[in-house]
């Protein structure tokens, strides 16, 4: 690399946790405190520290009050149904994404031109569902009334019902693309409706059935499959769909949610429920490319789990992505 300076989402040298923007923790009750200077730092997981040496510290020369990418965690790994850890896909990814230049030759961008910040992750109580949706539902509420973009780092599936919720109330029409190799659309799961297992079931509950479009599914149950053939437009086993999908989503504010499985895991081996035959990391990274100029208003990244993750390439590529999906939702001018 030719400049040693920060290339992580929470080096202090160059993406600042704006935590007058936002914070993340049990104490707050979601409010937003005065100025402290609060930065992130590269070893605590993502968690603001409590650094006072002075004000937050702007980056990439953003003005203040410049509406703002703001990356979070969500580490709930409370449903899922074969292999947990997906808790730690938000320290994981931020980690890997040490490695990856700030400049983007598909887009032409460099993130040292986008107003982002990393506000930690939602402090979470292990075990507990629906709190736990309360507080990201909250949180992403937060971001959005301040004027921001959420992006959200999973975690298990999940985490984008809340999220989804809080974004819907703010964009009516609301879209949502969703890329996974699993329909995650079952009414339930061993009796239990909030599940990762159903919550693009809910999901369509909140925005409407034709609101939502699914690309690279490879994996149903029966029912699925019978609740699925009524949304055989909108529902593909291809990531080629996903230009179909943009073109018809038009306009209109989209909510984009990637699970990593979605790729084959001889290239995202580390996430809970690996589904072979899928795309490659390239695929994978050139279909997302084709959702640029969509209004992408909020997107997360989920069920990443390190300790399934050989030499790091799944944490690796959920960075790069999220590299890509912050230029798509800044909107920034090319370089």
């Amino acid at each position: 690399m030719t400049d040693d300076r920060a290339r992580h989402f929470i080096e202090t040298s160059r993406f600042m946790a704006a935590r007058d923007f936002l914070v993340m923790g049990r104490d707050t009750g979601g409010r937003v405190p005065q100025r402290t200077g609060g930065r992130v730092s590269q070893h605590d997981g993502g968690r603001v520290s409590q650094d006072t040496r002075g004000d937050t510290a702007q980056c990439a020369g953003a003005a203040p009050d410049t509406p703002a990418v703001v990356v979070f965690g969500a580490p709930l790994d409370t449903t899922t149904s074969f292999r947990s850890g997906a808790r730690h896909g938000p320290r994981a990814i931020r980690e890997y994404s040490y490695v990856l230049e700030t400049f983007s030759m598909r887009t032409g961008q460099d993130l040292e031109k986008i107003p982002l910040f990393d506000a930690g992750d939602v402090d979470l109580a292990p075990g507990e569902v629906g709190p736990a949706l309360d507080k990201i539902c909250d949180a992403v509420r937060v971001i959005l009334k301040k004027g921001g973009s959420p992006l959200m780092l999973g975690g298990e599936h999940l985490v984008t019902l809340p999220a989804v919720q809080a974004v819907h109330a703010a964009y009516p029409g609301l879209q949502v693309i969703h890329i996974d190799a699993h329909a995650d659309m079952r009414l339930q799961y061993l009796g239990q409706e909030l599940t990762h297992a159903g919550v693009m079931r809910r999901v369509s509950a909140i925005v409407g059935r034709e609101n939502v479009y699914s690309a690279g599914i490879r994996s149903v149950s029966a029912d699925e499959h019978e609740y699925a053939s009524s949304l055989a437009a909108n529902l593909s086993t291809s990531l080629g769909a996903l230009m179909d999908f943009a073109a018809r989503a038009g306009k209109r504010p989209v909510y984009l949610t990637i699970d990593i499985d979605v790729v084959d895991p001889a290239f995202a081996p580390g996430t809970g429920a690996p589904e072979p035959g899928g795309p490659s990391s390239r695929e994978l990274l050139e279909a997302v490319a084709t959702l640029h100029g969509l209004d992408i208003v909020a997107a997360d990244i989920v069920e990443v789990a390190p300790q399934y993750d050989h030499a790091g390439i799944t944490a690796a590529l959920a960075a790069k992505v999220a590299r890509e999906v912050i230029m798509m939702m800044a909107r920034a001018p090319a370089s």
